[in-house]
Formats: structure tokens, C-alpha cells, sequence
């Protein structure tokens, strides 16, 4: 995997070149986009493919959900990203649409000497005790009754999370609200919480290097940057008993059963679901579009960058372990743009 066109910083900020036919009258105009890190490296290698297509350019920086949020709300980009769906009420105040482009999961990752990724197998409950603070050392009996071949060490457990308003956040702490009773009544879901212990990094690329430099640490990141980072993930029990690992496939059967709506925003989170094959932290990176627009280029640019991913990104989504969405929400999503999104009162989508 080559991965290295690109710089992961805590504010990464990518070209993405969208695959435009020449004669596009958006040809020359630049598109931005600014939030979430959970799908960034995705993003990037589409990113890579697009240039050698077209020149037209997508902008987009990487500062979480919570940033991009907070930009396609005072329209200084021209569409934002999340992690964290908004509700309908949220969306139809503002005047936004927002639709599900790309699937992936959120694995603990440890920096434990001598154990190796996939080697560790921790339980829903056991980890959620580890983010509690309530199981602080890494040969803990709970811990070591799991994995009786391990030489863990009498070493305390160091907690990084994330410092910043973070999808990657509320996708974690939803699946720990559905897993720990105590966890849901003390702490809570969402992209920012009172975290009960633990250091901050920024972004999926400050928690990846902040768990690569500390020695004993453990914390949570798009799969694709431990696999960038050559961290260790752990394995996970799941709530059927299955003993799991992060991939594509384990993604795919924890979204094997969801239930997509147009109405409702498409908004749904993959966490704890049914199924031996599931990886029971499953999530979703949303795309925010204003539904009227003043520059019907600029709208149609984006949307039909998007298009390209959809139809032409799988392969590579697939390569970093994200699953891309099923051809029954593409189609229940473009029917939506062409519904909903305008430019002076005209139908933006399908495109010229």
C-alpha cells in the first residue's frame, strides 16, 4: 500500500482532483471541503487518481467533524464532512443535506512491546473498563485471562484520545455507550465527552503518533491509520462471541443490515451489531451539502466528484479496508440531489 504521496498532520490538507469531463463548464473552479480525519486516507488516494484526470481542485482539510461542522454551517467551504450524523432537525434548520459516502471501522490500538497486530484479544466490556480507568495495567488478571500466551508486562495502561470535536470520537463512544451500562450513565456519546482518563492528540494523526511514541498506550483510530502508522490493532470478542479483526469484510457484515433513510438524513451508526463476522465498532463519514446554492458550478463541481467515488473509488477504498456504499443508497442518494439541491432555482443534479 502507498500511501506516502501524502502528509498525515493534524491538519491535513489534501488536493483532490475531481474526475470532471474537460468540456464541464466547473472545469476551473475549486471546490473546499474541510472535517472529518476518519476518512481522509481514502479520500487521499482518490485524490491521487483524480490528478492525473482533470484539474479541477477539491480543497479539503482534515481537522474532524466538529471543524467541518462548524465551516459548512458559516459556508467558508463548500461542503463539510462528519462522522457524527446531524439530525433531521439539525439539517432542515440550517438547510443542509447530508448522505453516507464511505464505510470503515475504528480499532483500540496498543503500543505494548513484543505484541504483534492482531495478537491481543480484548472483550467489549474490558474495554470500555480501560477508558473508565477502572483496568489501569496491562497485566491485569481480566486482560491476561484473555490472553494466557502473552507476556504482558506489569506496565500502567497510558489512555490517548482524541482532544478535538471528533466523529472518530462519536462513532467510539456510541459503540462504549451500548456495551458498558456505566459507561452510557457516567460519560456518555458524542464527538466531545468528559473523558474519565487519558492524554488528547489531534485528529486521527495526533492520537496514531502519539501511540506510536508512548510505550504502554492504547487508543483509537480509523483503521487505515494503524495500518499507515504499522501500529498494533487489537482483536475483539463481539457481541455474539465472535473473535474478530478489522477488514473489510468484518465492516461489510456489521452493514449487512442496516437501514438506510433518505428522510431521516441517512443517519445511522454500525456500532455493536448482530453477527459473529461483525467488527462491533463499524462506522459511517457523511458528506454536508447546502440544498440552495448561489453558484450552480461550484455545485455541480462537487457533486460530481462525489459521482466519481462512488463508481470508480472501490477498488481503492477497499485496498485501505473501507467499504464503499451499496449500489441502493448510491442510487437513493442521487435521487435526493436531484430532488433537493438547486442553484437559482434550477436542479443542479444530474450534471452537464
Amino acid at each position: 500500500m502507498k500511501l506516502n504521496a501524502f502528509r498525515w498532520t493534524a491538519a491535513a490538507v489534501i488536493t483532490l482532483a475531481a474526475a470532471l469531463s474537460s468540456h464541464s463548464p466547473a472545469a476551473a473552479q475549486a471546490v473546499s471541503g474541510a472535517g472529518a480525519s476518519f476518512p481522509f486516507p481514502v479520500y487521499g488516494q482518490w485524490a491521487h487518481q483524480y490528478n492525473q484526470l482533470t484539474g479541477v481542485q477539491v480543497n479539503y482539510q482534515s481537522i474532524g467533524s466538529g471543524g467541518g461542522i462548524a465551516q459548512i454551517k458559516a459556508k467558508t467551504v463548500d461542503f463539510g464532512a462528519s462522522d457524527d450524523p446531524l439530525k433531521t432537525e439539525e439539517l432542515n434548520q440550517v438547510g443542509l443535506l447530508q448522505f453516507p459516502m464511505i464505510m470503515g471501522g475504528v480499532v483500540p490500538i496498543i503500543n505494548v512491546k513484543g505484541i504483534e497486530p492482531g495478537k491481543m484479544l480484548l472483550t467489549n466490556a474490558l474495554v470500555a473498563d480501560i477508558f473508565l480507568g477502572k483496568v489501569n495495567t496491562w497485566n491485569d488478571p481480566a486482560i491476561a485471562g484473555l490472553n494466557p500466551g502473552l507476556q504482558l508486562p506489569e506496565q500502567k495502561i497510558t489512555v490517548v484520545r482524541r482532544a478535538d470535536g471528533s466523529g472518530t470520537t462519536s462513532i467510539f463512544t456510541n459503540y462504549l455507550a451500548k456495551v458498558s451500562p456505566e459507561w452510557k450513565e457516567k460519560i456518555g456519546a458524542g464527538k466531545t465527552v468528559e473523558w474519565p482518563v487519558g492524554v488528547g492528540g489531534k485528529g486521527n494523526e495526533g492520537v496514531s503518533a502519539y501511540v506510536r511514541k508512548v510505550n504502554g498506550s492504547i487508543g483509537y483510530v480509523e483503521y487505515a491509520y494503524a495500518l499507515q502508522n504499522k501500529l498494533s490493532h487489537v482483536k475483539l470478542r463481539n457481541r455474539d462471541g465472535g473473535e474478530v479483526e478489522p477488514t473489510s469484510a468484518t465492516f461489510q457484515a456489521a452493514a449487512a443490515n442496516a437501514e438506510w433513510k433518505a428522510e431521516e438524513g441517512f443517519g445511522l451508526f454500525l456500532t455493536d451489531q448482530p453477527g459473529k463476522e461483525s467488527w462491533p465498532i463499524t462506522g459511517v463519514s457523511y458528506i454536508l451539502v447546502y440544498k440552495q446554492h448561489d453558484k450552480a458550478d461550484i455545485a455541480a463541481a462537487t457533486l460530481k466528484f462525489f459521482d466519481w467515488a462512488y463508481k470508480h473509488g472501490k477498488e481503492t477504498a477497499e485496498k485501505l479496508h473501507y467499504v464503499t456504499m451499496p449500489e441502493n443508497v448510491i442510487q437513493m442518494v442521487q435521487e435526493t440531489w436531484a430532488k433537493e439541491i438547486t442553484a437559482g432555482g434550477k436542479p443542479v443534479w444530474p450534471a452537464n
